[in-house]
């Protein structure tokens, strides 16, 4: 009986290390969209639009975290409640206004703070160390907080789903013991 026990344990590991791959992986491509509006937006507002770096900063990132809501929402975590949407997009946007805090909050002490002030300090130390930080804490908090099912779970699983679970685990007793 503990074989079966422990088999189920490492198969019920399995499946959530698995969801958890699939949705940092959704995640990060989401990011990498996001993180390309972000550097254009800013390089366009820095550089065409002569606006200053903190400032070029906060609408960049601004612009990014729109594209990211939408692809969060309707990708990543499409299959959470829908209910609570509006619960849901209001904690998108604090986690993220943190996250912007966060990003510039890097991008000012070295360009203002270090003295720091080339195109290529501003964007490693927004677009990398900054962005770096700001998206463990994105992932942190959207997966935690924001896009969570009903039941607070994030994969809730249907009750076919559950079915076809038990089904499959009795076939594959059936299949050991002959």
């Amino acid at each position: 009986m503990g074989d079966w026990s422990a088999l189920r344990t490492l198969r019920r590991l399995r499946t959530r290390l698995e969801r958890l791959v699939r949705e940092a992986a959704k995640f990060g491509t989401v990011g990498a969209v996001g993180f390309l509006v972000n550097v254009a937006v800013f390089n366009l507002c820095i550089h065409t639009l002569q606006l200053a770096p903190i400032r070029s900063g906060v609408i960049s990132q601004v612009v990014a975290i729109g594209t990211n809501y939408l692809g969060n929402r309707y990708w990543t975590y499409r299959h959470t409640d829908k209910r609570r949407i509006r619960r849901e997009t209001v904690l998108f946007f604090f986690f993220s206004g943190v996250a912007l805090v966060i990003e510039n909050a890097v991008l000012a002490v070295s360009h203002y703070g270090l003295g720091y002030t080339s195109p290529l300090a501003d964007n490693i130390a927004k677009n990398v160390i900054g962005l770096g930080i700001g998206t463990v804490f994105r992932f942190w908090t959207y997966r935690t907080w924001v896009f969570r099912s009903g039941s607070g779970r994030i994969f809730a699983r249907s009750a076919s789903a559950d079915a076809l679970a038990a089904e499959k685990e009795r076939e594959n007793r059936r299949m050991m013991l002959k």
